[in-house]
C-alpha cells in the first residue's frame, strides 16, 4: 500500500497528509508518545509526505515531537507548521500576525523542530489589528531568507486569501472540511481554485465523528476538546449520529468504513485538496492512508451527499469565542 501525490501550489506533496495535533493534544491521552512517533515513521513509510503541526500544539511540544520523529529522514517530509493563535492566561483565543512575532515564531519553530527550513508555514489565524499585507510582507522576507520555502493561511475569509496573493503567492489554505462542514465551498474553494491555491482540509472525518466510533459524549474523556463543541453535546448528537448511519450503510455495499468512505468524498472535490486526517495510532493511519485510492462513481457521490447533506448538521463549529477567529 503506497499513496499518490498532488500539488499545493509549487509544492508536490501526497495526496493525503497527516495531522500530527492529537499526537499532543485535544482528544485525550498523549501520554504514548512512542506509538505517536512510529504512526509519524509509519507514515512516512507509506509515502505520506506531508506533515502537519502548529506551534500552539502542546505549547511546542507537538513541533518537538514531530522533529523527534522526522531526524534522519528530513528528505522525505514536507513539513508544515503555524504560528498566529495566542492564548491569555485565562485561556482565551486570540490572533497575532505583526512582522516581528511573526520572525520570532518562525524561528521558534525551526529550534523545536530541529530542521533549517519549514517548507510550508501557515498563519494559523488572521490577526484583525494587522493588514494581511503587512503579515505576508514579513513571510515574503522569510522566504527570501530560505527559512520557509511557501505560506499558507488558516480559517481565513476569500478576501483575505485575494490581499495575501497579489502582494506573494498564497501556496496552501487550510480550513476545516468534510461531509458535516462545508462552509469553505461558499466562497473559499472557489477561490482557491481560481487562484492555483492548495486546500488542506483538516478534521475530513469531522473530528472523528464520521467514523461511527463516537456514540454518546459520555465517550468523551475530561480533556477531549470535543466536550465543548456544540455538535457533541447529547442532543445534537443523536441527530448526527443517523447521517452517520446512513453514510455506514453506502459504506457497507462498498466494503469500506463510514471514515473511509468519508475520506473519499473529501479527496474528490478536486486535484488540489490534499486533506490531514489526524491519528496518533498506526491502525487508524492505514485505514486513513488505503481511502486515498477509493474512487467514487458520480452516482455515489450524490447518495453520499444525499445522505449528509450540509443543512441536516445539528450545532454549530465551534462555541461563540472560538467562531469569531474563523473566517477573517
Amino acid at each position: 500500500m503506497t499513496i499518490g501525490t498532488r500539488t499545493l501550489g509549487t509544492l508536490e506533496v501526497s495526496a493525503q497528509g497527516l495531522g500530527c495535533m492529537g499526537m499532543s493534544q485535544a482528544y485525550g491521552d498523549t501520554s504514548d508518545r512512542a506509538e505517536s512517533v512510529a504512526t509519524v515513521h509509519r507514515a512516512l513509510d507509506l509515502g505520506v509526505t506531508l506533515l502537519d503541526t502548529a506551534n500552539v500544539y502542546g505549547d511546542g511540544a507537538n513541533e518537538e515531537l514531530v522533529g523527534q520523529a522526522i531526524a534522519g529522514r528530513r528528505d522525505e517530509v514536507v513539513l508544515a507548521t503555524k504560528f498566529g493563535i495566542v492564548r491569555d492566561a485565562e485561556g482565551n483565543q486570540g490572533a497575532k500576525g505583526d512582522p516581528d512575532y511573526v520572525r520570532q515564531c518562525c524561528d521558534e519553530s525551526l529550534r523545536r523542530l530541529g530542521v533549517d527550513h519549514i517548507d510550508l508555514y501557515y498563519q494559523h489565524r488572521v490577526d484583525a489589528g494587522v493588514p494581511i499585507e503587512e503579515t505576508v510582507g514579513a513571510l515574503a522576507g522569510l522566504v527570501a531568507q530560505g527559512k520557509i520555502r511557501t505560506y499558507g493561511l488558516s480559517e481565513c475569509g476569500a478576501q483575505t486569501i485575494r490581499r495575501a496573493h497579489a502582494v506573494h503567492p498564497v501556496t496552501a489554505v487550510q480550513s476545516e472540511y468534510s461531509l458535516w462542514t462545508r462552509g469553505i465551498e461558499d466562497d473559499v474553494l472557489p477561490t482557491c481554485t481560481e487562484l492555483g491555491v492548495g486546500v488542506v482540509p483538516f478534521s475530513p472525518l469531522g473530528r472523528g465523528f464520521l467514523t461511527g466510533a463516537i456514540t454518546s459524549a459520555s465517550q468523551l474523556g475530561e480533556g477531549d476538546m470535543r466536550r465543548g463543541l456544540p455538535r457533541f453535546g447529547e442532543d445534537n448528537l443523536n441527530t448526527n449520529l443517523a447521517i452517520v448511519d446512513a453514510l455506514r450503510a453506502i459504506a457497507e455495499r462498498r466494503g469500506v468504513t463510514a471514515g473511509q468512505l468519508a475520506l473519499a468524498w473529501v479527496q474528490s472535490r478536486g486535484e488540489h485538496v490534499v486533506p490531514i486526517p489526524g491519528t496518533k495510532r498506526r491502525t487508524y493511519l492505514e485505514q486513513n492512508v488505503a481511502a486515498a485510492e477509493l474512487q467514487l462513481s458520480a452516482d455515489e457521490l450524490a447518495e453520499i451527499e444525499a445522505a449528509a447533506p450540509a443543512e441536516a448538521i445539528a450545532g454549530d463549529r465551534y462555541p461563540a469565542h472560538l467562531q469569531r477567529n474563523v473566517g477573517r
